[in-house]
């Protein structure tokens, strides 16, 4: 049984209210997939912007898995110090994770933020020498779109980390960049401008299922 964990930031472990782009894969998976599987994690709560803090189950959809590891203002940095003991801890076999925008705005630069990325996948593949792996580039956001200097430090992330997933892809653990959503509109498919809406959850949904399916072979293709 394949066990596949989602981890992100802010748009990943969504807020009081939310579906996430979480539950569209978990459907989409349920409906392809053609085989048991488990969604697994150390979290399971929604951010509560009320309180500040990752503290609702607020869920618009309460009946799926909600397990994670996603954090309202968490990046790469962040997360690499906690994924060897997540993947160890739960067995993960597949990992879908987006990340990247919150290094960039607060913390590293490109090149920073992807050496962070080179050392997340050492120490997932510490825990589990055979995980697999797919990542999402960083997105169409509003600050990238006001910031222009901003929009160049995102471009040139990118870059770094389709550099970085071509060269740490091995046959025994598979490193596989999914393509951004197609026809993404900040204007239409999120709700300020970064945060996806339901239109959003579900393009982000796709594109992983979309690589999975075209890479792996896994799952089938997105609706």
């Amino acid at each position: 049984m394949l066990r596949f964990m989602f981890v992100g930031d802010s748009m990943t472990i969504g807020s009081a209210g939310e579906h996430t782009w979480r539950y569209w894969m978990w459907r989409h998976l349920c409906a392809t997939h053609g085989a048991p599987f488990k969604i697994v994690g150390p979290r399971e709560t929604l951010y509560d912007k009320a309180t500040e803090a990752p503290t609702s189950y607020e869920y618009a959809e309460p009946d799926f898995p909600r397990r994670h590891l996603a954090g309202w203002g968490e990046g790469w940095q962040h997360l690499t110090p906690l994924i060897a003991d997540a993947v160890k801890a739960d067995r993960a076999d597949i990992l879908l994770v987006s990340l990247g925008l919150i290094d960039l705005g607060f913390y590293t630069n490109a090149e920073q933020t992807a050496a962070n990325v080179a050392r997340f996948v050492a120490e997932a593949r510490r825990a589990n020498p055979r995980v697999a792996l797919a990542v999402l580039p960083v997105i169409p956001n509003v600050r990238a779109e006001d910031d222009p200097d901003f929009a160049t430090e995102v471009a040139r992330f990118n870059e770094l980390l389709a550099k970085t997933v071509a060269d740490l892809d091995t046959s025994a653990s598979a490193l596989l960049l999914a393509s951004p959503p197609t026809e993404y509109d900040i204007h239409l498919d999120t709700y300020d401008g970064t945060h996806p809406n339901e239109h959003g959850e579900r393009k982000l949904a796709a594109a992983f299922a979309a690589a999975m399916w075209e890479a792996w072979g896994l799952g089938g293709p997105p609706d």
